[in-house]
Formats: structure tokens, C-alpha cells, sequence
């Protein structure tokens, strides 16, 4: 099937400029491709499902810049919204009704969210959660899951997943040991281990921090029972909860996938969705517990852009969108659809995949055996979804440039996008049946 080799010559000009401009040629670790082989993407401007790149190539696109863009690029209505706002002026540095509208609108949605601050990015609202659980209970340490990535907050780099997972880094350095010695880490899914940790420090744990479908070794869902036992252990001991939702607040259902669980976590993080593409999150919780960010308590937490008005325009109206178009069953249907189709011309090719799946994101394991936490995701075969990432991508499918991400919907993705997508697979696979693989060497836990 292949349609030939892509035009890449404007794009290699645009990399080597970057290279004397920016650090690598990126402005974040895992567009560099160093994961996939080649160099990175220049993009020029998106529509709907498909990307279009600074050499004129079309993909279909399944990252949807890793994960906000629900409702596809350049949605006119979204569009609209922002551009409105941003007549009246892009940043005021005050108060505005936008993000006033912004914060009800998720308070409804997420009902354990009674209050709300608005940060500019996922890192500062999972950095702002931290700082507020630990002056809340007044304890040092944080629980969180080995391969689980909460930003680039220094505290947290250690055994994260996502970029620094793909890079193979132990660690990052710049980060002092005694700040890395506040987080303590548990494999995901294993509540066994995470009953160990409390019965040895839990009076030092001032929360747990988790995805609650973790998203950055890849899409692994929790067993059952292990979000249950987080919520109990963490009652017990006085700790809290914190679910980051960055990536999949609204992208299941309005709710989160707190709603789905029945589980009210004490603080929630948001991005991505939630700000429509523009670059705005959230965190929130209990009233109690948001009481003692400063202004009203002694927790400092700023920001000369939080609330952007343009932002906060954009942000609403995908909610709003979301909630109209009720297009959440037919996303995961979709989803399910794509994903029972790759398995099988996979299966047909004599390639072993794994497909872990989750409403409308997945990841596509190189791996024999199930992928239920770090260490299984690691046993994937890298080299084998590099060599599969490169033919999809000479077929206009762009995945994420790394094993260890998800992949995406969006309602702008149909039947053509579907057909389209299946077809260059059947061409990915059959290539790899044919192409000999090395198994991926062992990569060091982050922080060991």
C-alpha cells in the first residue's frame, strides 16, 4: 500500500535551525523522536482528525497534542470562543467572569471539586495539589506509583513514567537527594505494597498521589479493588487522596473517572481537556481543604497568567460542547472498534500486541504478555513499535513518538480516519512479520 516516501525537506531545514536555537530542537524531551529514530515533526496547522506538516504531508492524527484536543483540531466554535475573548485583550493580570464561569462549570461536573484554583499547566496544578496536602496535614512525604508521571515537578521525578521513561534516564538530574527522599514509591496496582508503606510511615504520608487510569507508561487500567483501597487507607491513616486527571478529567465522561468509580478522591488535577487546547489546568477538592490556599489560609500558590481569559473562554466552551454533543458513547465505541481490528491484523501477521484500552485512549504494547503496571510495560518490545511508528507514519498515521504513551480519539475521527488507519496497519504489520527484532534492553526504574 505505500504511498511513497514522505517529503521531509523543509522539515529537516526547520530541525537544524531548531538545533542551534533550542535545546535538541525541541521544547519538551519526547518530540525529539530520539524514541523512534528521524527527527521531529514540524507541524503547520490541524483540522478535525488530520495534521498537516510544514512539507504539505496529511496524517491522521492520534496524539491530538497528547491529549486535549477531544473535540479536534481547530474546532470552529472553540475557535470562536477564544478569538472573542481575545478582542477584549489577552491578559488582564485581574479578576474576569470567564474564569469565574470556568470554575463552576467544573465544580458541577466533579462534584469532589466544591472549589477550584486555575494554574496555566498540568505540572502546576499537581505541584500546587502537593504543596497544599502537605500544609493541609501538616506531614512531609507523597505516595505515588512507579511509572506514574505527575509534570516535571522536582519532588516527583523519580521512577516517573512518560518522557523520562522513554528516555531511559534513572533519574533527573538537579534535583537534590533530600527532596526525591519525600517521595515514596509503590508499583501501580499493588495494594499489597501500598499497605506495607503505610504500616511503616504512615504517619508521614501527607497524601497519595495516582492516576487513576495511568496514562504515561502507556494506558494501564486499575485492577479491581485498587482504587477502593487507596480511598480507605488513606481515610484511615489522614492522609489524602489525590487523583490526577490531567488526562482523563473529561475525556471518559464529564465526571472523570472518579464518577466512574464511585470514588471521591479529597483533591483533583486537571489539564489538557479542560483548557481546550490552550494552556490552562486546574486543581480542586474538598472546601475545607482549599481554605487554606492563601488568600484565605497560609499555603502560597500564584500566578501571573492563571485564568487566562482567552484560555478560560476556550476551556469553557469545550465543556460546554462536551456536554451538548454527548458524544462520549460513541467515542468509546469507535475506540473499541479500532483497537479489536488492530489486534487482529496483528494477530493475522503473527505479531504479538497488547492492547490496553480505556473509552477512547489505548496503547498498542509490543509484548506478549499482559501490561499491568511499569515493569510489564517495560518488557515491550521498543525497538519493534519504533520500526512500527515509522511505517504508519510513511502511511499518514501519526502516533505518539514513544511506546509508552497513549494514543487518542477525537469526535472529528470517523469511519474514513478508521478505514484509512486499518489499511496502513495491515501494511505496519506485515512489514514487521518479515523484519527480525531485538527484545528491549533493561531500563533502570526512574531514581534507582
Amino acid at each position: 500500500m505505500a504511498q511513497g516516501r514522505l517529503k521531509r525537506g523543509h522539515s529537516q531545514k526547520l530541525f537544524e535551525r531548531a538545533q542551534r536555537a533550542l535545546v535538541g530542537g525541541v521544547n519538551s524531551p519526547v518530540r525529539a523522536f530520539q524514541a523512534v529514530g528521524g527527527f521531529p515533526m514540524f507541524m503547520e496547522r490541524g483540522k478535525g482528525a488530520v495534521l498537516w506538516d510544514a512539507d504539505g504531508n496529511s496524517y491522521v492524527d492520534f496524539c491530538l497534542s497528547w491529549g486535549p484536543l477531544i473535540l479536534g483540531h481547530a474546532h470552529p466554535r472553540v475557535l470562536q470562543k477564544a478569538v472573542e475573548a481575545l478582542r477584549k485583550g489577552s491578559s488582564f493580570g485581574t479578576c474576569h467572569e470567564r474564569e469565574v464561569l470556568l470554575a463552576e462549570e467544573i465544580a458541577r461536573s466533579i462534584p469532589s471539586m466544591q472549589q477550584v484554583r486555575l494554574v496555566s499547566s498540568g505540572t502546576e496544578a499537581a505541584m500546587g495539589a502537593l504543596r497544599l496536602a502537605r500544609g493541609y496535614t501538616r506531614r512531609s512525604k507523597i505516595l505515588k506509583f512507579i511509572g506514574g508521571y505527575h509534570g516535571s515537578v522536582d519532588s516527583l521525578l523519580v521512577q516517573a513514567g512518560s518522557g523520562a521513561m522513554t528516555l531511559g534516564r534513572s533519574d533527573s538530574a538537579g534535583v537534590p537527594e533530600q527532596w526525591a527522599q519525600g517521595t515514596l514509591s509503590a508499583p501501580y496496582n499493588d495494594a499489597e505494597a501500598v499497605h506495607r508503606i503505610f504500616k511503616e510511615r504512615g504517619d508521614q504520608i501527607a497524601a497519595v498521589i495516582v492516576e487513576p487510569v495511568a496514562a504515561n507508561m502507556g494506558v494501564v487500567v486499575p485492577q479491581k479493588g485498587f482504587l477502593e483501597t487507596l480511598r480507605q487507607i488513606t481515610q484511615e491513616y489522614g492522609a489524602l487522596l489525590i487523583f490526577d486527571e490531567v488526562v482523563t478529567g473529561f475525556r471518559f465522561c464529564a465526571g472523570g473517572v472518579q464518577s466512574l468509580f464511585g470514588i471521591q478522591p479529597d483533591l483533583t488535577c486537571l489539564g489538557k481537556i479542560v483548557g481546550g487546547g490552550f494552556p490552562l489546568a486546574a486543581f480542586g477538592g474538598r472546601r475545607e481543604i482549599m481554605g487554606h490556599l492563601a488568600p484565605e489560609g497560609p499555603v502560597y500558590q500564584a500566578g501571573t497568567l492563571s485564568g487566562n481569559p482567552v484560555a478560560a473562554a476556550a476551556g469553557l466552551e469545550t465543556l460546554r460542547l462536551l456536554k451538548t454533543q454527548k458524544s462520549y458513547g460513541r467515542l468509546s465505541s469507535l475506540t473499541e472498534s479500532l483497537c479489536r481490528e488492530l489486534g487482529r491484523i496483528a494477530e493475522s501477521c503473527e505479531v504479538p500486541v497488547r492492547i490496553n484500552r480505556t473509552a477512547s485512549m489505548w496503547t498498542l504494547f509490543f509484548a506478549e504478555d499482559p501490561v499491568t503496571d511499569y515493569s510489564s510495560a517495560q518488557r515491550s518490545d521498543v525497538q519493534r513499535y519504533a520500526a512500527f511508528f515509522r511505517k504508519m507514519l510513511e502511511e499518514g498515521i501519526y502516533l505518539p513518538p514513544s511506546q509508552f504513551e497513549a494514543c487518542f480519539l477525537s469526535v472529528r475521527h470517523g469511519t474514513r480516519e478508521i478505514e484509512k488507519t486499518l489499511e496502513a496497519a495491515r501494511f505496519a504489520f506485515s512489514s514487521l512479520r518479515r523484519a527480525p527484532t531485538r527484545r528491549r534492553e533493561e531500563i533502570k526504574p526512574v531514581g534507582v
